[in-house]
């Protein structure tokens, strides 16, 4: 690194609990988006019936010493082995404080790659903005990442039988769903006036239309994929959170979804993963 780099180039210096705080931010943020079609909130349990809100709040809290622990081995530019080790502990705790419901091995996942990046970047000096979190992860864990490391699990066969590339593939690319669309669609909804919780939906929104979700495809196949990213881009035709009656055609599309037992648990990652990396951004003046 340039020697007049050493000297932080943004005024916000982040703390290691900084980034651990802003990641559970992002967690409860996501839980609160409603309508979020087939997905849990504190209004209804979505497509599933082996969680809840409290469920999530749960495993919110047993992942509070996770994020500010990988980005401590971030910023050591740990192997991505010892982060994967991290992840490992914290999806043990999760799946312990929530009795066997996964909800949020995604998150674990992706934030925890983020936070890394995070904690990298800090202790290197270098600004977050732009792309700089993802495209960390893509040059110094990216390789690694990209080698399948758990071929019985169901996102393993999901993408093998449809031919999808999945949370790996996203996350050793440097999250361009996160950077090229979530974080856009976010943005421009608060700069044409949206609150925060309707840019979180039109975001969300926007993001299912567009993700291939192996939640989805594990639940209703190649139909039930096609079927709720032409839901999600219909929302965002007519108007998206910007139409008249807004709210109620979202729930009409939730419902919907319900109905179908489909849930777009993917989507719901990438959308943690942009409201955290918004938070570390404008945190840091980025």
């Amino acid at each position: 690194m340039n020697p007049a780099l050493a000297v932080k180039s943004y005024d916000s210096i982040i703390s290691l609990r900084t980034i651990g705080r802003l990641a559970l931010r992002a967690l409860y943020l996501e839980l609160q988006c409603y309508p979020k079609p087939g997905l849990v909130s504190p209004w209804d349990s979505g497509s599933h019936t082996d969680m809840d809100a409290s469920s999530f709040v749960r495993s919110i809290a047993a992942l509070a010493d996770y994020f500010p622990a990988i980005a401590a081995a971030g910023s050591a530019s740990a192997p991505f082995s010892q982060l994967q080790d991290l992840g490992r502990g914290a999806e043990r705790r999760m799946l312990q404080a929530t009795a066997g419901a996964n909800t949020h091995r995604g998150a674990v996942f992706h934030l925890g790659l983020l936070a890394a990046a995070a904690g990298l970047l800090n202790a290197t000096g270098d600004s977050f903005a732009g792309p700089a979190l993802g495209q960390i992860v893509r040059e110094r864990w990216g390789s690694d990442i990209g080698h399948e490391m758990n071929p019985g699990s169901h996102g393993h066969f999901i993408r093998q039988k449809y031919g999808v590339k999945g949370a790996r593939h996203e996350a050793a690319a440097g999250f361009p769903h996160v950077f090229d669309i979530g974080l856009p669609a976010l943005r421009a909804s608060l700069a044409r006036g949206a609150d925060f919780p309707s840019a979180m939906a039109q975001c969300f929104f926007t993001l299912m239309a567009e993700v291939e979700d192996t939640n989805l495809l594990y639940r209703g196949g190649i139909p039930g994929l096609i079927w709720a990213q032409s839901a999600a881009r219909d929302f965002l035709d007519h108007g998206g959170v910007f139409q008249p009656s807004w709210f109620a055609r979202a729930l009409g599309v939730h419902r919907a979804l319900v109905a179908r037992r489909l849930s777009p648990g993917g989507s719901a990652d990438m959308l943690a993963a942009v409201l955290f990396v918004h938070g570390l951004q404008e945190h840091a003046g980025a």
